[in-house]
């Protein structure tokens, strides 16, 4: 019993710590952290600033296509994105585990997450994704910690050297659209789904035929079909790696845990929607855009073209190496423009030898809408494959994949266990929503972990703070590394005094004053306590931050800063 008792408190502290350091282990372990992040910007003041932002005039008024490409733009203007090793630093594979090795399952996680073991998405591994991300200058062991950022964060990259704009990685710019389509698109939560597979994360929005987010950009269904680069990126999570966690207003479903908290009916309708999305018909336009993506079948393919009222061909290879360079594309309506831009000599006056003349089959789809998929397939090979091109079998069955994504959602044999709902729309106010929040904080595990991931201080405890920011913050260590106390306490009273969280009660982690180049004095006696934890675990040390002084003290030597936070914390380690 005192084991378990051990464990749970364990489990706990590390559970609202992770709230402050949000890596995307610690997502993975406490899925609730997700959506924890999403309320945190909604209750941040700065997506709210948007509002006023003249780009964003009578938005309220628009069409949700209008509204929902003005927030696609101003995120790509204002944030890039980031997945590097030097952000937030590394850790170890043996740290990590030992964190959690009594909440999960080791072989669960080796097929979850790709720096364990999962090898979901073929392409990566293709690649070698240690060399990929830049892992492997250093042992195998070596992992990074690839925090994910609240929008305060994003948004000072701006100072980081390097960036003239905002940042983020994947799970920070699917949390931020979904905060940002809230606030300023006016899109009600209940549409919006967070996924997260090993490798990505994403946002769906339910509206229409559906909305998917990816990285800084948005992918409607026809640009999920269009066969273009970025749709490709795009498709890669869903089409090859499991959907770990759904998250969305009402819970969240996890395929490791046998609880899920999420509304069943939610789960279903987001089912429902995300296979429409994912699912389309069998017309010679796909077909196309199919082929686009598949180069090693451009060669079986021709195209009889009327020039000058005679007749002659050209090739699909020639046909898209056209397209890339023109607005005009071979199966839209423009096709007569694209071959207007053609060389004579591209077309030749007879059809070459084993290669398939495509305008019959274009002929044949666009008659017979109504036959099936295998329909289709069949008269393509009995009536037009040429018996050179022995490869059309294994294309039909990629192009099946092509126009049906069979997304691989955590399955529904769940103990469905929700919590009491957060009655969050649209029309309420920031300080209203704060409100509520805070009043729903007993009874809701979202808008508890929201609390400490939106880091207001006055309202939670500083135990879980403090763990996280001398235990997790390698990146100031690292930079501060061989310094004596008296040196690090000059470094960081020569940076700016300034804040990256504006409230006079939230704090940056060390790493984020570090990264930055800036931060209160409250915050920059915390940089001193992870260099001095990392130096000496056994060291002792005392914060006391009041009436706008923050002192860090060791061995009876103070090092003062001076603080705008309005705390009044005396802690002792």
């Amino acid at each position: 019993m005192k084991t378990d008792q051990t464990n749970a408190r364990k489990s706990s502290i590390e559970r609202y710590s992770s709230a402050y350091t949000l890596s995307d282990m610690e997502i993975f372990i406490f899925p609730e952290l997700f959506y924890a992040l999403v309320l945190a910007n909604i209750m941040s003041p700065e997506i709210w600033k948007w509002r006023d932002d003249p780009w964003f005039a009578k938005i309220e008024n628009k069409s949700f296509t209008y509204r929902i490409n003005r927030v696609k733009q101003y995120i790509m203007d204002h944030f890039v994105f980031n997945l590097d090793l030097d952000t937030w630093g590394l850790t170890t594979k043996e740290r990590e585990l030992e964190r959690f090795s009594k909440m999960m399952d080791m072989e669960i996680l080796r097929q979850s997450n790709a720096l364990f073991g999962y090898e979901g998405d073929k392409y990566y591994f293709d690649i070698d994704i240690r060399r990929h991300f830049g892992l492997d200058k250093y042992t195998d062991n070596i992992i990074p910690y690839w925090k994910t950022e609240t929008v305060e964060a994003m948004s000072a990259f701006r100072h980081k050297e390097g960036y003239t704009t905002g940042a983020g990685e994947c799970v920070s710019l699917s949390a931020l659209y979904a905060a940002a389509m809230f606030i300023v698109g006016r899109i009600p939560l209940e549409k919006i789904f967070l996924i997260a597979t090993p490798l990505h994360s994403q946002s769906f929005i339910t509206e229409g035929d559906g909305i998917l987010t990816n990285n800084r950009r948005i992918v409607t269904k026809t640009m999920w079909y269009n066969g273009t680069e970025l749709s490709e990126k795009a498709r890669r999570a869903i089409a090859n790696e499991k959907i770990t966690i759904v998250s969305h207003l009402s819970g969240y479903i996890h395929f490791m845990y046998p609880q899920a908290t999420i509304d069943r009916q939610e789960y279903n309708r987001l089912e429902t929607s995300l296979r429409a999305f994912l699912t389309t018909e069998f017309t010679f336009e796909l077909f196309i855009n199919f082929l686009r993506t598949k180069s090693e079948f451009w060669d079986c393919f021709q195209y009889r073209h009327q020039r000058h009222n005679k007749e002659c061909y050209i090739d699909l290879h020639t046909i898209f190496s056209y397209e890339h360079s023109s607005k005009n594309k071979f199966a839209g309506e423009n096709r007569k423009l694209l071959f207007e831009e053609a060389d004579a000599r591209d077309f030749a006056a007879s059809p070459k030898e084993g290669k398939i003349i495509i305008n019959d089959f274009e002929d044949f789809l666009n008659q017979n809408p109504q036959l099936s998929f295998d329909e289709k397939k069949e008269y393509f090979i009995c009536h037009i494959m040429s018996e050179r091109c022995s490869r059309m079998r294994t294309m039909f069955e990629e192009m099946r994949n092509f126009i049906r994504t069979e997304p691989c959602l955590p399955p529904e044999d769940k103990e469905f266990k929700s919590f009491p709902p957060l009655q969050i729309c649209t029309s309420q106010s920031r300080r209203e929503i704060l409100s509520l929040i805070h009043e729903m904080s007993s009874q809701n595990e979202f808008a508890e972990m929201a609390q400490y991931a939106f880091r207001s201080m006055t309202d939670i405890p500083w135990d879980p703070f403090v763990k996280a920011a001398i235990e997790r913050n390698p990146v100031c260590v690292e930079g501060l590394k061989g310094k004596s106390l008296e040196d690090i306490h000059a470094t960081l009273s020569a940076m700016p005094d300034d804040s990256i969280y504006s409230d006079d009660d939230r704090m940056a982690m060390p790493d984020e004053v570090w990264n930055f180049g800036r931060g209160d004095g409250a915050e920059k006696t915390f940089v001193m306590a992870a260099c001095l934890y990392a130096a000496t675990p056994t060291a002792t040390f005392t914060i006391q931050i009041d009436n706008g002084n923050a002192v860090f003290e060791t061995n009876g030597k103070p090092y003062p800063f001076t603080t705008a936070k309005n705390l009044k914390v005396h802690l002792t380690m």
